[in-house]
């Protein structure tokens, strides 16, 4: 495994690769979310208690559970370049926050929006909620520490630490509504028995998942494309492909 993953190492072979993948995941993303989107929103039943506004469960829930896999993403990462001191994986974490934050964002605003005509207030300190808000901070304490600092090796390890010390929030969050009296509801698709949702609207989530984990990979490849061009701006190989992209655009 080690020998297969030690030529990406090197930034050119990851830049290209990351390439590579971009625009199939940017395919697919756009493909399945149109089919899910559509499918949720026009041909999915609405739900026996909350009617049409159940159709937010198809951004809110995938949004939710792709900004705590983000993170685990990133503090993986950042393990990576602590321990074995790999730049590129400092690059990767860097590229993971913004993304990871977006989603956090949206999760949240969905949730207040779903929770508006469920709970009667857009906003309660519900032990979810609450631990979701962290998450997002966590997120842009992270992208911050990235950016304090000019050395881009010693922000990689304060923001590192970080994200690692932050992971204990991940279990918080998913269990909270197991741990404490939350009026937030509890697993629906994500437990190890039966969906608590009948198969007309599962697999439309299914779909706009896969879509938005798609959608989450095609971001992540350009945001790390981006890094690893901005902390390589003085090897030639970067130098070769800006003239190349300058000669090829003014053809």
């Amino acid at each position: 495994m080690w020998k297969w993953l030690h030529p990406y190492a090197n930034p050119e072979t990851s830049y290209h690769f990351a390439g590579k993948i971009l625009p199939w995941c940017a395919r697919l993303a756009f493909a399945f979310l149109t089919i899910g989107i559509t499918w949720a929103l026009l041909f999915a039943p609405a739900d026996y208690q909350q009617g049409d506004t159940f159709r937010i469960f198809y951004i809110h829930v995938p949004a939710a559970m792709l900004s705590m896999g983000i993170y685990l993403g990133m503090a993986i990462a950042a393990l990576s370049g602590l321990v074995w001191q790999l730049k590129l994986a400092d690059a990767s974490a860097a590229a993971m926050a913004p993304i990871g934050a977006t989603f956090t964002f949206i999760a949240l605003i969905t949730g207040s929006a779903w929770g508006k005509p469920m709970w009667g207030t857009w906003w309660i300190w519900d032990a979810r909620l609450t631990s979701e808000l962290i998450l997002l901070f966590l997120y842009l304490g992270v992208m911050a520490l990235h950016n304090a600092f000019d050395d881009k090796a010693l922000a990689g390890k304060a923001a590192g630490i970080l994200a690692l010390v932050g992971v204990i929030n991940l279990p918080i969050i998913k269990y909270s509504v197991e741990w404490w009296n939350t009026l937030h509801q509890g697993a629906t698709v994500s437990k190890l028995g039966q969906p608590s949702m009948t198969a007309d609207m599962f697999w439309p989530f299914l779909v706009c998942f896969i879509g938005f984990a798609f959608l989450v990979t095609a971001l992540i490849c350009l945001r790390f494309r981006t890094e690893i061009l901005n902390r390589n701006s003085m090897r030639p190989w970067v130098r070769e492909l800006v003239t190349t992209e300058v000669k090829t655009h003014a053809v």
